[in-house]
């Protein structure tokens, strides 16, 4: 299945985009609080008077609390500032634990692998890969593995509410992150930043998970970063528990490619 530009011009359009620029190097990583959501829902709700924001999250959470495989459509956006946007496209899927494979058809081919301990890119075109552990990997798309359950929202998000935003179609809403990664240590002591579990660096504003309140399925994340930077994905055709075998999640070198170890922050390449 792809997502190229025929699928990008159907009705459905707005929910098969994720939008995605691929750069070695962004300090990013936060991107956990999207899909810490989608795989470890929490077990209890709060019996007082129930907040909307922590209802759609709760919602969100429990959709995906119980699939062990999923696999989607997206189409990815990175911009910056006025400059115009990188768009690109593919399938992904995400395995328990922790485990994510995102395959690029447009405008290129690309593999962006994380096998549970190793965070792989690979460009045929540049006949190189290149490889970093996980925790040290600031990709954005590296948190979404959280879609495999490993971080609850609540431990990323320092904040969550419901936001405005025009256009939106009918049953969904915007919930709002700030993450805790935002917070700095007081001048005043020497305290290290809590752990979130998120890899790499944690600068970004804001992100915002675009959720169908009807049935809590995710239809897009999008992270802002300080000095307008925005990268945006949307999914579309969720599958829950397909059956997707070992190899898909274990990255074999080809023959005649090099291997490149990544300095951290890593991110996926462009």
């Amino acid at each position: 299945m792809k997502c190229a530009t025929p699928l990008a011009r159907s009705a459905t359009c707005y929910t098969f985009t994720v939008i995605h620029g691929t750069r070695i190097g962004i300090a990013v990583a936060a991107f956990m609080i999207a899909a810490s959501a989608l795989m470890n829902g929490s077990d209890q709700a709060s019996k007082q008077t129930p907040d909307p924001a922590k209802t759609i999250a709760h919602l969100l959470e429990q959709h995906y609390h119980n699939a062990r495989t999923l696999r989607a459509v997206f189409l990815q956006r990175y911009s910056e500032g006025p400059k115009d946007a990188r768009i690109e496209s593919g399938t992904v899927f995400f395995r328990r634990p922790g485990q994510m494979r995102w395959e690029y058809d447009s405008p290129e081919q690309k593999l962006f692998l994380v096998d549970g301990k190793t965070v792989w890119f690979y460009v045929p075109y540049d006949h190189t890969v290149t490889r970093a552990p996980v925790r040290e990997s600031s990709d954005w798309r590296t948190p979404l593995a959280l879609l495999t359950g490993k971080v609850e929202l609540s431990r990323l998000c320092s904040r969550v509410d419901l936001t405005e935003q025009k256009g939106l179609p009918p049953n969904h809403v915007i919930l709002r992150c700030l993450p805790k990664g935002e917070k700095k240590t007081p001048p005043h002591t020497g305290a290290s930043q809590p752990e979130t579990g998120i890899p790499g660096d944690v600068d970004f504003t804001e992100v915002l998970l675009e959720v169908d309140k009807s049935s809590g399925e995710l239809a897009r994340i999008e992270i802002r970063q300080p000095g307008g930077l925005e990268l945006e994905y949307r999914f579309g055709n969720w599958q829950e528990d397909p059956p997707l075998p070992d190899a898909m999640f274990r990255f074999q070198v080809p023959p005649g490619v090099a291997i490149v170890d990544a300095v951290p922050p890593v991110s996926g390449g462009q």
